[in-house]
C-alpha cells in the first residue's frame, strides 16, 4: 500500500448526497442502476451508475443518502453519463453495499 499526503486526500471531493431517483439500467454489461443524487445548493444533482442490484431496488433508493465522490471527471458508461462516484464495500460475496452516514446530514457536507 502506498502512502499519500494530507493533501493529496483533500483533493478527492467525497461527500453526502440524497438519492432523488433511480432506475433500473438493464443495458449495463453488468447489472446496475442509474441513479439521480441530490448534493445541496452548490453542487446540485448529479448522475451515477452503480452496480448494486444485490443488495437494492430502484424503489428502496430513493431517500437514501450516499457518499459519492464529487470531483471525478464524467464518464461513459454505455448510453448514461455517470458524473459521480458513488462509494461502497464489497460484502463477503464481493456485492456492492453503499456507504451511508449512521445519521441524517444535510446534503452536501464533505467528509473529513
Amino acid at each position: 500500500m502506498s502512502e499519500l499526503s494530507f493533501d493529496d486526500f483533500l483533493k478527492v471531493d467525497i461527500r453526502v448526497g440524497r438519492v432523488t431517483r433511480a432506475e433500473p439500467y438493464p443495458e449495463a454489461r453488468k447489472p446496475a442502476i442509474k441513479l439521480w443524487v441530490d448534493f445541496g445548493e452548490q453542487i446540485g444533482v448529479k448522475k451515477s451508475s452503480a452496480q448494486i442490484t444485490a443488495h437494492y431496488t430502484p424503489e428502496e433508493l430513493i431517500g437514501k443518502q450516499v457518499m459519492a465522490v464529487v470531483n471525478f471527471p464524467p464518464r461513459q458508461i454505455g448510453r448514461f453519463m455517470s458524473e459521480v462516484l458513488v462509494l461502497g464495500l464489497p460484502d463477503e460475496a464481493g456485492e456492492i453495499v453503499l456507504l451511508t452516514p449512521d445519521q441524517t446530514v444535510p446534503e452536501g457536507g464533505r467528509m473529513h
